[in-house]
């Protein structure tokens, strides 16, 4: 008696896809759930993956996160890719945030809520263009933080633009308050200034 082969399909491991529960997910779930990639984030109860992220997004999170830590006032402290508590449905991750200093707590921390926010920074990437200049930014200012950057590439020469948000206390929605290619020089949330143009001169 022999044995039936193997079939090599019938060997290769299959793709386990997580079904959501019917009113979706919660901002629990990202700590709960097995095996999330890094990074994970929720919108509105979805999950959301990071896909590879180009030079440009990893370069600019170092400068703007370096340019900040230079000048934060010493009540503040500022992060890279943490996640942030809007309610249970909603757990973005800017690429760069200020928070109180109060609130960070432990160094097991994975999270801040939302109150804890003074800016987010959102660096525009390929696959999320959509949320980071409509869903993220409504989002934020619906849930009170003061300030929002997005920064993106320009032009043929992928010049770094930041584009600068101020939140309107009556409508809750953001102001555009400057619009910099070169340097970043700003009186609030408190006296930043960036040079831009180091991103091509590494």
């Amino acid at each position: 008696m022999t044995a039936e082969p193997i079939s090599e399909a019938a060997s290769e491991p299959r793709t386990r896809w997580v079904l959501p529960p019917i009113d979706g997910w919660t901002v629990d779930d990202l700590h709960t759930l097995p095996d999330l990639p890094p990074h994970t984030q929720m919108i509105d109860g979805s999950l959301v993956f990071v896909t590879p992220q180009r030079v440009f997004h990893n370069l600019m999170i170092r400068l703007l996160t370096n340019g900040l830590l230079a000048s934060v006032p010493s009540e503040f402290e500022v992060f890279s890719e943490m996640t942030v508590v809007i309610d249970r449905k909603n757990g973005p991750e800017p690429d760069v945030l200020v928070v109180n200093r109060e609130a960070v707590r432990s160094l097991r921390q994975t999270s801040f809520e939302v109150a804890d926010v003074l800016l987010a920074v959102e660096v525009v990437s390929p696959d999320s263009e959509a949320r980071d200049r409509n869903s993220k930014p409504h989002k934020y200012a619906a849930a009170g933080i003061k300030h929002f950057w997005l920064a993106e590439m320009e032009g043929k020469d992928d010049h770094p633009v930041v584009r600068v948000y101020e939140l309107d206390p009556v409508t809750h929605t953001y102001t555009c308050s400057g619009i910099h290619r070169d340097r970043l020089k700003l009186r609030a949330p408190f006296d930043i200034d960036i040079d831009l143009t180091s991103l091509h001169r590494r």
